[in-house]
Protein backbone atom coordinates (compact mmCIF):
# COMPACT_ATOMS: atom_id res chain seq x y z
CA UNK A 1 0.00 0.00 0.00
CA UNK A 2 1.24 3.50 -0.92
CA UNK A 3 2.72 5.05 2.70
CA UNK A 4 0.79 8.33 1.73
CA UNK A 5 -2.45 6.96 1.42
CA UNK A 6 -2.20 4.83 4.35
CA UNK A 7 -1.10 7.90 6.57
CA UNK A 8 -4.04 9.59 5.03
CA UNK A 9 -6.48 6.67 6.18
CA UNK A 10 -4.83 6.56 9.89
CA UNK A 11 -5.48 10.27 10.04
CA UNK A 12 -8.69 10.84 8.17
CA UNK A 13 -10.54 12.20 11.42
CA UNK A 14 -7.71 14.62 12.20
CA UNK A 15 -7.52 15.59 8.13
CA UNK A 16 -10.95 16.54 8.32
CA UNK A 17 -11.04 18.70 11.63
CA UNK A 18 -7.94 20.71 10.10
CA UNK A 19 -9.81 21.16 6.91
CA UNK A 20 -12.32 22.62 8.64
CA UNK A 21 -10.13 24.86 11.13
CA UNK A 22 -7.89 26.18 7.83
CA UNK A 23 -10.67 26.51 5.73
CA UNK A 24 -9.59 23.59 3.18
CA UNK A 25 -11.27 20.51 2.00
CA UNK A 26 -10.52 17.27 1.32
CA UNK A 27 -9.93 16.13 -2.80
CA UNK A 28 -12.46 14.35 -4.05
CA UNK A 29 -12.48 10.50 -5.46
CA UNK A 30 -15.24 11.06 -7.65
CA UNK A 31 -14.10 12.91 -11.37
CA UNK A 32 -16.29 15.69 -12.27
CA UNK A 33 -19.28 14.00 -14.47
CA UNK A 34 -20.35 17.45 -16.25
CA UNK A 35 -18.99 19.20 -19.50
CA UNK A 36 -17.20 22.96 -18.75
CA UNK A 37 -19.37 25.52 -20.00
CA UNK A 38 -21.82 28.87 -19.06
CA UNK A 39 -24.99 28.30 -18.54
CA UNK A 40 -25.08 30.95 -21.85
CA UNK A 41 -22.98 27.70 -23.74
CA UNK A 42 -25.44 25.31 -22.76
CA UNK A 43 -28.77 27.19 -23.98
CA UNK A 44 -26.89 27.68 -27.11
CA UNK A 45 -25.62 24.51 -27.88
CA UNK A 46 -29.51 22.95 -27.29
CA UNK A 47 -31.24 25.64 -29.10
CA UNK A 48 -30.80 23.86 -32.79
CA UNK A 49 -32.38 20.54 -30.94
CA UNK A 50 -35.29 21.81 -28.82
CA UNK A 51 -36.00 23.87 -32.18
CA UNK A 52 -37.15 20.91 -34.12
CA UNK A 53 -38.76 18.59 -32.16
CA UNK A 54 -39.07 15.48 -34.55
CA UNK A 55 -36.57 13.41 -35.38
CA UNK A 56 -35.35 9.84 -37.29
CA UNK A 57 -34.19 6.95 -35.28
CA UNK A 58 -32.70 4.09 -37.35
CA UNK A 59 -32.09 1.12 -36.33
CA UNK A 60 -30.64 -1.28 -38.61
CA UNK A 61 -27.18 -3.99 -38.41
CA UNK A 62 -26.84 -7.44 -39.74
CA UNK A 63 -29.69 -8.43 -37.11
CA UNK A 64 -31.37 -7.65 -40.05
CA UNK A 65 -30.13 -10.28 -41.77
CA UNK A 66 -31.96 -13.32 -39.98
CA UNK A 67 -35.18 -10.40 -39.21
CA UNK A 68 -36.71 -12.26 -36.26
CA UNK A 69 -35.56 -16.27 -37.26
CA UNK A 70 -33.53 -18.22 -36.21
CA UNK A 71 -32.77 -21.88 -37.30
CA UNK A 72 -36.66 -21.78 -38.81
CA UNK A 73 -37.95 -20.60 -35.64
CA UNK A 74 -39.24 -17.06 -34.65
CA UNK A 75 -37.64 -15.70 -31.60
CA UNK A 76 -40.24 -13.77 -29.79
CA UNK A 77 -38.57 -9.95 -28.52
CA UNK A 78 -37.83 -7.18 -30.63
CA UNK A 79 -35.40 -7.77 -33.57
CA UNK A 80 -32.24 -6.38 -32.26
CA UNK A 81 -32.27 -8.48 -29.66
CA UNK A 82 -32.20 -11.95 -31.53
CA UNK A 83 -28.94 -12.80 -30.44
CA UNK A 84 -29.20 -12.54 -27.06
CA UNK A 85 -33.30 -13.75 -27.45
CA UNK A 86 -31.89 -16.75 -29.74
CA UNK A 87 -28.67 -17.42 -27.27
CA UNK A 88 -26.95 -17.05 -30.64
CA UNK A 89 -23.53 -18.44 -30.33
CA UNK A 90 -20.80 -15.40 -30.90
CA UNK A 91 -19.28 -17.49 -34.32
CA UNK A 92 -22.46 -18.12 -35.48
CA UNK A 93 -23.94 -14.95 -35.27
CA UNK A 94 -20.97 -13.54 -36.99
CA UNK A 95 -21.50 -15.50 -40.03
CA UNK A 96 -24.95 -13.03 -40.82
CA UNK A 97 -22.27 -10.66 -41.81
CA UNK A 98 -21.55 -12.66 -44.90
CA UNK A 99 -25.10 -12.46 -45.88
CA UNK A 100 -25.51 -8.92 -45.12
CA UNK A 101 -25.27 -6.82 -48.90
CA UNK A 102 -27.64 -3.73 -48.82
CA UNK A 103 -27.09 -3.27 -51.77
CA UNK A 104 -30.48 -0.95 -52.34
CA UNK A 105 -28.76 1.80 -49.37
CA UNK A 106 -29.44 5.11 -51.06
CA UNK A 107 -27.77 7.79 -48.29
CA UNK A 108 -29.52 10.84 -49.94
CA UNK A 109 -32.96 8.70 -50.25
CA UNK A 110 -32.88 7.98 -46.68
CA UNK A 111 -32.15 11.83 -45.72
CA UNK A 112 -34.85 12.52 -48.06
CA UNK A 113 -37.62 10.43 -46.52
CA UNK A 114 -37.03 11.82 -43.29
CA UNK A 115 -36.96 15.42 -44.27
CA UNK A 116 -40.60 14.49 -46.45
CA UNK A 117 -41.75 13.25 -43.20
CA UNK A 118 -40.43 16.98 -41.54
CA UNK A 119 -37.76 15.51 -39.46
CA UNK A 120 -34.75 17.27 -38.85
CA UNK A 121 -31.91 15.31 -37.70
CA UNK A 122 -31.28 11.46 -37.54
CA UNK A 123 -29.92 8.89 -35.28
CA UNK A 124 -28.51 5.79 -36.48
CA UNK A 125 -27.04 2.49 -35.06
CA UNK A 126 -22.90 2.84 -35.19
CA UNK A 127 -22.72 -0.33 -33.06
CA UNK A 128 -25.79 -2.12 -31.31
CA UNK A 129 -25.56 -4.49 -28.60
CA UNK A 130 -24.30 -7.32 -30.75
CA UNK A 131 -20.99 -5.42 -31.41
CA UNK A 132 -21.38 -5.32 -35.35
CA UNK A 133 -19.91 -2.05 -36.32
CA UNK A 134 -22.40 -0.03 -39.08
CA UNK A 135 -18.93 1.79 -39.88
CA UNK A 136 -15.49 1.10 -41.27
CA UNK A 137 -14.04 0.71 -37.62
CA UNK A 138 -9.51 0.38 -37.27
CA UNK A 139 -10.31 -1.28 -34.45
CA UNK A 140 -10.75 -4.48 -35.70
CA UNK A 141 -12.25 -6.37 -38.57
CA UNK A 142 -16.44 -6.83 -37.23
CA UNK A 143 -17.63 -4.30 -39.18
CA UNK A 144 -19.51 -3.35 -42.16
CA UNK A 145 -16.59 -2.82 -44.93
CA UNK A 146 -14.32 -5.68 -43.48
CA UNK A 147 -16.55 -8.31 -42.67
CA UNK A 148 -19.57 -8.31 -45.58
CA UNK A 149 -20.22 -8.41 -49.19
CA UNK A 150 -20.97 -4.82 -49.23
CA UNK A 151 -17.45 -3.16 -48.73
CA UNK A 152 -18.80 0.59 -47.71
CA UNK A 153 -19.01 2.48 -45.31
CA UNK A 154 -22.84 3.59 -44.89
CA UNK A 155 -22.37 6.09 -41.78
CA UNK A 156 -19.71 7.97 -43.87
CA UNK A 157 -22.48 8.02 -46.89
CA UNK A 158 -24.82 8.91 -44.49
CA UNK A 159 -23.22 11.95 -43.16
CA UNK A 160 -22.03 13.16 -46.66
CA UNK A 161 -26.00 13.45 -47.43
CA UNK A 162 -27.03 14.89 -44.40
CA UNK A 163 -24.10 17.24 -44.80
CA UNK A 164 -25.57 18.10 -48.49
CA UNK A 165 -28.81 17.82 -47.85
CA UNK A 166 -28.98 20.15 -44.17
CA UNK A 167 -29.68 17.64 -41.60
CA UNK A 168 -28.44 17.14 -38.27
CA UNK A 169 -26.45 13.74 -37.35
CA UNK A 170 -26.17 11.97 -34.59
CA UNK A 171 -24.75 8.37 -33.62
CA UNK A 172 -26.28 5.33 -31.39
CA UNK A 173 -23.42 3.79 -29.47
CA UNK A 174 -23.60 0.89 -26.85
CA UNK A 175 -21.08 1.49 -25.08
CA UNK A 176 -21.19 -1.33 -22.12
CA UNK A 177 -22.92 -4.01 -23.74
CA UNK A 178 -21.84 -6.13 -26.78
CA UNK A 179 -22.54 -9.73 -27.06
CA UNK A 180 -19.55 -10.35 -29.39
CA UNK A 181 -16.50 -8.73 -27.78
CA UNK A 182 -15.00 -9.90 -24.95
CA UNK A 183 -15.45 -8.57 -21.56
CA UNK A 184 -18.58 -6.63 -22.19
CA UNK A 185 -22.21 -6.37 -20.20
CA UNK A 186 -24.52 -8.69 -21.26
CA UNK A 187 -27.95 -7.90 -19.90
CA UNK A 188 -31.12 -10.67 -19.67
CA UNK A 189 -29.10 -13.79 -18.15
CA UNK A 190 -25.29 -12.84 -18.68
CA UNK A 191 -22.92 -14.25 -20.78
CA UNK A 192 -24.13 -18.11 -22.98
CA UNK A 193 -20.73 -18.39 -24.75
CA UNK A 194 -17.46 -18.57 -23.01
CA UNK A 195 -16.08 -16.55 -26.65
CA UNK A 196 -17.57 -13.32 -24.82
CA UNK A 197 -16.21 -13.93 -21.01
CA UNK A 198 -13.20 -11.46 -20.76
CA UNK A 199 -12.33 -8.34 -18.76
CA UNK A 200 -14.35 -5.45 -18.93
CA UNK A 201 -11.71 -2.79 -18.88
CA UNK A 202 -10.16 -3.89 -21.66
CA UNK A 203 -12.99 -4.06 -24.03
CA UNK A 204 -13.88 -0.41 -23.03
CA UNK A 205 -10.32 0.59 -23.91
CA UNK A 206 -9.34 -1.87 -26.67
CA UNK A 207 -12.50 -1.36 -28.19
CA UNK A 208 -15.60 1.17 -26.96
CA UNK A 209 -14.10 4.39 -26.03
CA UNK A 210 -11.56 3.95 -29.45
CA UNK A 211 -14.73 3.42 -31.77
CA UNK A 212 -16.33 6.59 -29.83
CA UNK A 213 -13.40 8.59 -31.04
CA UNK A 214 -13.51 7.12 -34.71
CA UNK A 215 -17.26 9.02 -34.66
CA UNK A 216 -16.08 11.98 -33.47
CA UNK A 217 -13.47 12.47 -35.65
CA UNK A 218 -14.06 10.48 -38.97
CA UNK A 219 -17.27 11.82 -39.64
CA UNK A 220 -18.09 15.42 -39.84
CA UNK A 221 -20.40 17.45 -37.68
CA UNK A 222 -22.12 15.15 -35.13
CA UNK A 223 -25.08 16.69 -33.36
CA UNK A 224 -26.00 13.93 -31.21
CA UNK A 225 -24.15 11.22 -29.28
CA UNK A 226 -26.71 8.66 -27.47
CA UNK A 227 -25.32 5.90 -25.54
CA UNK A 228 -27.47 2.85 -24.29
CA UNK A 229 -28.31 0.33 -21.85
CA UNK A 230 -25.38 1.37 -18.87
CA UNK A 231 -24.84 -1.15 -16.09
CA UNK A 232 -23.17 -0.98 -12.89
CA UNK A 233 -19.85 -1.70 -14.31
CA UNK A 234 -19.84 1.88 -15.85
CA UNK A 235 -18.77 3.58 -12.67
CA UNK A 236 -18.07 7.38 -12.45
CA UNK A 237 -14.25 6.69 -13.28
CA UNK A 238 -15.03 4.66 -16.49
CA UNK A 239 -17.70 6.92 -17.62
CA UNK A 240 -14.92 9.75 -17.11
CA UNK A 241 -12.55 8.14 -19.96
CA UNK A 242 -15.49 9.18 -22.31
CA UNK A 243 -15.91 12.71 -21.72
CA UNK A 244 -12.90 14.00 -23.12
CA UNK A 245 -14.10 12.49 -26.25
CA UNK A 246 -16.87 15.21 -26.58
CA UNK A 247 -13.79 17.79 -26.92
CA UNK A 248 -13.43 16.53 -30.33
CA UNK A 249 -17.28 17.54 -30.76
CA UNK A 250 -17.68 20.50 -28.97
CA UNK A 251 -21.27 21.32 -30.02
CA UNK A 252 -22.58 17.68 -29.46
CA UNK A 253 -25.51 16.90 -27.29
CA UNK A 254 -25.41 13.79 -25.14
CA UNK A 255 -27.91 11.71 -23.49
CA UNK A 256 -28.45 10.43 -20.04
CA UNK A 257 -27.37 6.64 -20.67
CA UNK A 258 -23.68 6.50 -20.65
CA UNK A 259 -23.49 5.61 -17.41
CA UNK A 260 -21.61 6.48 -13.91
CA UNK A 261 -24.09 9.33 -12.99
CA UNK A 262 -23.11 11.19 -16.38
CA UNK A 263 -26.71 13.30 -16.46
CA UNK A 264 -26.18 14.12 -20.27
CA UNK A 265 -28.22 16.66 -21.64
CA UNK A 266 -31.34 15.16 -22.36
CA UNK A 267 -33.82 12.59 -20.53
CA UNK A 268 -34.47 9.31 -22.52
CA UNK A 269 -38.26 8.06 -21.86
CA UNK A 270 -38.67 4.83 -24.10
CA UNK A 271 -41.86 3.54 -25.64
CA UNK A 272 -43.84 5.34 -23.21
CA UNK A 273 -44.99 9.63 -22.82
CA UNK A 274 -44.54 10.99 -19.58
CA UNK A 275 -47.69 12.11 -18.06
CA UNK A 276 -46.43 15.80 -17.39
CA UNK A 277 -43.06 15.33 -18.88
CA UNK A 278 -39.56 16.58 -17.62
CA UNK A 279 -40.22 20.30 -16.12
CA UNK A 280 -37.07 21.92 -16.73
CA UNK A 281 -35.18 19.40 -18.18
CA UNK A 282 -34.73 18.66 -22.19
CA UNK A 283 -36.35 15.17 -22.78
CA UNK A 284 -36.95 13.00 -25.78
CA UNK A 285 -39.60 9.95 -26.16
CA UNK A 286 -37.61 7.56 -28.56
CA UNK A 287 -40.53 5.13 -29.62
CA UNK A 288 -41.19 2.43 -32.64
CA UNK A 289 -43.65 2.56 -35.62
CA UNK A 290 -44.78 -0.97 -34.84
CA UNK A 291 -43.20 -3.69 -32.08
CA UNK A 292 -39.36 -3.81 -32.78
CA UNK A 293 -36.68 -1.11 -33.41
CA UNK A 294 -35.19 -3.58 -35.72
CA UNK A 295 -36.28 -5.45 -38.90
CA UNK A 296 -38.28 -8.18 -38.02
CA UNK A 297 -39.67 -9.60 -41.26
CA UNK A 298 -43.23 -10.14 -39.62
CA UNK A 299 -43.66 -7.50 -37.11
CA UNK A 300 -46.77 -6.01 -39.00
CA UNK A 301 -48.06 -4.45 -36.26
CA UNK A 302 -48.21 -0.66 -37.44
CA UNK A 303 -49.04 2.11 -34.92
CA UNK A 304 -51.85 4.30 -37.14
CA UNK A 305 -50.87 8.05 -38.33
CA UNK A 306 -52.75 9.01 -36.45
CA UNK A 307 -51.72 7.36 -33.36
CA UNK A 308 -47.91 8.61 -34.28
CA UNK A 309 -48.92 12.27 -35.13
CA UNK A 310 -51.08 12.72 -31.47
CA UNK A 311 -47.79 11.36 -30.03
CA UNK A 312 -45.89 13.84 -31.82
CA UNK A 313 -48.42 16.45 -30.13
CA UNK A 314 -48.44 15.49 -27.06
CA UNK A 315 -44.73 15.25 -26.40
CA UNK A 316 -44.52 18.60 -28.33
CA UNK A 317 -46.98 19.57 -25.67
CA UNK A 318 -45.07 18.74 -22.57
CA UNK A 319 -41.68 20.59 -23.54
CA UNK A 320 -40.35 17.32 -25.27
CA UNK A 321 -39.14 16.24 -28.53
CA UNK A 322 -40.03 13.15 -30.86
CA UNK A 323 -37.44 10.58 -32.17
CA UNK A 324 -39.59 7.94 -34.26
CA UNK A 325 -37.59 4.87 -35.09
CA UNK A 326 -37.49 2.82 -38.52
CA UNK A 327 -35.84 -0.47 -39.16
CA UNK A 328 -34.19 -0.88 -42.67
CA UNK A 329 -33.76 -4.38 -44.11
CA UNK A 330 -30.61 -5.95 -45.24
CA UNK A 331 -31.34 -5.00 -48.63
CA UNK A 332 -31.10 -0.82 -47.55
CA UNK A 333 -34.20 -0.29 -47.81
CA UNK A 334 -36.76 1.48 -45.48
CA UNK A 335 -40.13 -1.00 -45.18
CA UNK A 336 -42.61 0.96 -46.82
CA UNK A 337 -45.70 1.10 -44.21
CA UNK A 338 -42.98 2.94 -42.08
CA UNK A 339 -42.40 5.79 -44.69
CA UNK A 340 -46.20 6.18 -45.59
CA UNK A 341 -46.78 6.95 -41.84
CA UNK A 342 -44.36 9.11 -41.53
CA UNK A 343 -44.41 11.13 -44.91
CA UNK A 344 -48.50 11.55 -44.09
CA UNK A 345 -47.10 13.51 -40.68
CA UNK A 346 -44.52 15.18 -42.97
CA UNK A 347 -47.71 16.45 -45.24
CA UNK A 348 -49.37 17.50 -42.13
CA UNK A 349 -46.15 19.41 -40.47
CA UNK A 350 -46.07 21.55 -43.83
CA UNK A 351 -49.50 23.03 -43.13
CA UNK A 352 -49.44 23.12 -39.44
CA UNK A 353 -45.25 23.08 -38.42
CA UNK A 354 -45.76 26.46 -36.96
CA UNK A 355 -47.45 24.81 -33.98
CA UNK A 356 -44.91 22.35 -33.61
CA UNK A 357 -41.24 23.59 -34.34
CA UNK A 358 -39.76 25.79 -31.85
CA UNK A 359 -43.17 25.39 -29.83
CA UNK A 360 -42.97 25.82 -26.05
CA UNK A 361 -45.43 23.36 -23.50
CA UNK A 362 -48.63 23.61 -22.99
CA UNK A 363 -50.36 26.76 -21.02
CA UNK A 364 -53.30 24.57 -19.42
CA UNK A 365 -51.72 20.88 -18.38
CA UNK A 366 -55.48 19.35 -17.04
CA UNK A 367 -56.34 18.52 -21.03
CA UNK A 368 -53.35 16.11 -21.45
CA UNK A 369 -55.31 13.84 -18.83
CA UNK A 370 -55.15 12.78 -14.92
CA UNK A 371 -53.91 10.36 -12.22
CA UNK A 372 -55.85 8.05 -11.27
CA UNK A 373 -57.44 8.10 -7.80
CA UNK A 374 -57.51 4.19 -7.46
CA UNK A 375 -55.72 2.60 -9.94
CA UNK A 376 -51.79 2.16 -9.58
CA UNK A 377 -48.84 1.57 -12.18
CA UNK A 378 -46.44 -1.05 -12.22
CA UNK A 379 -44.49 1.22 -9.46
CA UNK A 380 -47.44 1.45 -7.48
CA UNK A 381 -47.98 4.89 -8.24
CA UNK A 382 -51.41 6.58 -9.27
CA UNK A 383 -51.86 5.64 -12.91
CA UNK A 384 -51.71 7.83 -15.45
CA UNK A 385 -55.35 8.18 -17.25
CA UNK A 386 -54.18 10.09 -20.64
CA UNK A 387 -57.20 12.14 -22.60
CA UNK A 388 -57.14 12.89 -26.37
CA UNK A 389 -59.66 15.68 -26.89
CA UNK A 390 -56.99 17.97 -27.65
CA UNK A 391 -53.31 19.08 -26.65
CA UNK A 392 -51.96 23.05 -26.38
CA UNK A 393 -48.62 24.08 -27.79
CA UNK A 394 -47.11 27.58 -27.36
CA UNK A 395 -45.20 30.54 -28.81
CA UNK A 396 -44.67 34.06 -27.74
CA UNK A 397 -48.60 36.31 -28.13
CA UNK A 398 -49.96 32.44 -29.27
CA UNK A 399 -51.52 29.38 -28.12
CA UNK A 400 -51.98 26.40 -30.48
CA UNK A 401 -54.82 24.19 -29.81
CA UNK A 402 -55.18 21.13 -31.16
CA UNK A 403 -58.19 19.50 -32.05
CA UNK A 404 -58.07 15.77 -31.99
CA UNK A 405 -61.66 15.13 -31.67
CA UNK A 406 -63.87 18.16 -33.59
CA UNK A 407 -65.65 19.72 -31.01
CA UNK A 408 -68.50 21.13 -33.15
CA UNK A 409 -69.26 24.01 -33.60
CA UNK A 410 -67.72 25.65 -30.80
CA UNK A 411 -64.48 25.27 -28.88
CA UNK A 412 -65.00 26.41 -25.19
CA UNK A 413 -61.94 27.09 -23.61
CA UNK A 414 -61.06 28.08 -20.08
CA UNK A 415 -58.04 29.56 -17.62
CA UNK A 416 -56.60 31.87 -20.65
CA UNK A 417 -54.22 34.19 -18.59
CA UNK A 418 -54.35 36.55 -21.50
CA UNK A 419 -56.40 38.70 -23.80
CA UNK A 420 -57.31 36.64 -26.57
CA UNK A 421 -57.26 38.96 -30.05
CA UNK A 422 -57.89 36.77 -32.86
CA UNK A 423 -58.78 33.27 -33.46
CA UNK A 424 -58.33 31.42 -36.45
CA UNK A 425 -57.76 27.84 -37.71
CA UNK A 426 -53.63 27.54 -39.09
CA UNK A 427 -54.61 25.20 -41.86
CA UNK A 428 -56.26 28.72 -43.39
CA UNK A 429 -53.74 30.48 -45.44
CA UNK A 430 -55.96 33.86 -45.13
CA UNK A 431 -56.53 33.41 -41.34
CA UNK A 432 -59.63 34.53 -41.60
CA UNK A 433 -60.57 35.14 -37.76
CA UNK A 434 -63.08 33.22 -36.44
CA UNK A 435 -65.87 34.85 -34.19
CA UNK A 436 -64.82 34.64 -30.51
CA UNK A 437 -66.12 35.73 -26.97
CA UNK A 438 -63.80 36.15 -23.99
CA UNK A 439 -65.15 37.13 -20.28
CA UNK A 440 -62.53 37.27 -17.99
CA UNK A 441 -60.32 33.93 -18.37
CA UNK A 442 -63.32 31.80 -20.28
CA UNK A 443 -62.95 32.12 -24.18
CA UNK A 444 -65.53 30.76 -26.79
CA UNK A 445 -64.72 30.25 -30.75
CA UNK A 446 -67.36 29.69 -33.27
CA UNK A 447 -65.65 26.99 -35.50
CA UNK A 448 -65.60 25.91 -39.21
CA UNK A 449 -68.74 23.41 -39.83
CA UNK A 450 -65.82 20.81 -40.57
CA UNK A 451 -63.17 19.69 -39.37
CA UNK A 452 -59.67 21.27 -41.72
CA UNK A 453 -58.14 17.72 -40.94
CA UNK A 454 -59.25 14.62 -39.91
CA UNK A 455 -56.12 13.59 -37.59
CA UNK A 456 -55.48 17.25 -35.77
CA UNK A 457 -56.77 20.52 -36.60
CA UNK A 458 -55.10 23.54 -35.02
CA UNK A 459 -56.83 26.65 -33.85
CA UNK A 460 -54.57 29.12 -33.02
CA UNK A 461 -55.33 31.73 -30.34
CA UNK A 462 -53.33 35.24 -30.55
CA UNK A 463 -52.79 37.24 -27.20
CA UNK A 464 -52.28 40.87 -26.73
Amino acid sequence: MNRGLLFCGLALTGWLWAGCAWGQTMPSTQPELRRSETPEQHEARMAWWRQARFGMFIHWGVYSVPAGTYDGKQIPGIGEWIMNNGRIPVARYAEYAEQFNPTKFDADQWVQIAQAAGMKYMVITAKHHDGFAMFHTKVDGYNIYDATPFKRDPLAELAAACQRLGMKLGFYYSQCQDWHHPGAEALKGGHWDKAQDGDFDEYLNDVAIGQVKELLTNYGPVSVLWFDTPTKLMTPQRAAEFLPLLDLQPQIIVNNRLGGGFEGDTETPEQRIPPQGYPGRDWETCMTINDTWGYKSYDTNFKSTETLLHNLVDIASKGGNYLLNVGPTSEGTIPQPEVDRIKAIGAWLKINGESIYGSGPTAFGSEAGNFDPVKKDRSGKPAWVAAWDWRCTTKPGKLFIHLFKWPGEKFELSGVKGTVSKAYMLADPQQSGLAMQQSGDQVSVTLPATAPDEMDSVLVLEEK
